[in-house]
């Protein structure tokens, strides 16, 4: 089966490394809500407004930030489209089916999540779930998928 957009197999463990570290580095900093003092660099930031708005929009600005959340922001959705779109060693119509399957479903139950947030979740919370929201569905599609191909493995034995 032809499937141009998928990366070789070898890049499966890279994928596992990122997502699990940057999932582990993400929890850690939501916890401890820790400043990480080498990490807080100069940066680029396209457009920036005040918390409060007393100042003007600005564009374009280099600013002081803690990278520790971008970090792991990265290392999770680099690990997760990795891990998502990595072949199988095995790479037939019914991994096809099984990856279409999870990617729909995934999609699907992501946003049923997203609108019970909505209607019962408010204020700075709901920021959260937001924030949250942008993982999910590489979290549910990774999850799905490899569960689905375990399930499958088991009936063949």
């Amino acid at each position: 089966m032809k499937t141009p957009y998928l990366l070789p197999y070898k890049y499966k463990p890279i994928g596992w490394l990122l997502f699990v570290l940057g999932i582990i580095f993400g929890i850690f900093l939501i916890t401890k809500d820790y400043d990480i003092d080498f990490l807080n660099v100069h940066v680029l930031s396209i457009f920036n407004e005040s918390l409060l708005g007393k100042n003007p929009l600005n564009f374009f600005q280099i600013i002081d930030n803690d990278i520790s959340d971008e970090i792991a922001s990265i290392a999770i959705i680099l690990g997760g489209l990795i891990l998502g779109f990595s072949k199988e060693k095995i790479e037939d119509e019914y991994v096809y089916k099984l990856r279409k399957d999870s990617l729909v479903w995934a999609i699907i139950f992501n946003y049923i999540v997203l609108l019970i947030a909505i209607i019962f979740v408010y204020d700075l919370t709901f920021f959260h779930v937001l924030v949250f929201n942008m993982f999910t569905p590489l979290f549910f599609y990774i999850i799905r998928f490899n569960f689905l191909k375990l399930k499958s493995n088991s009936h063949d034995e």
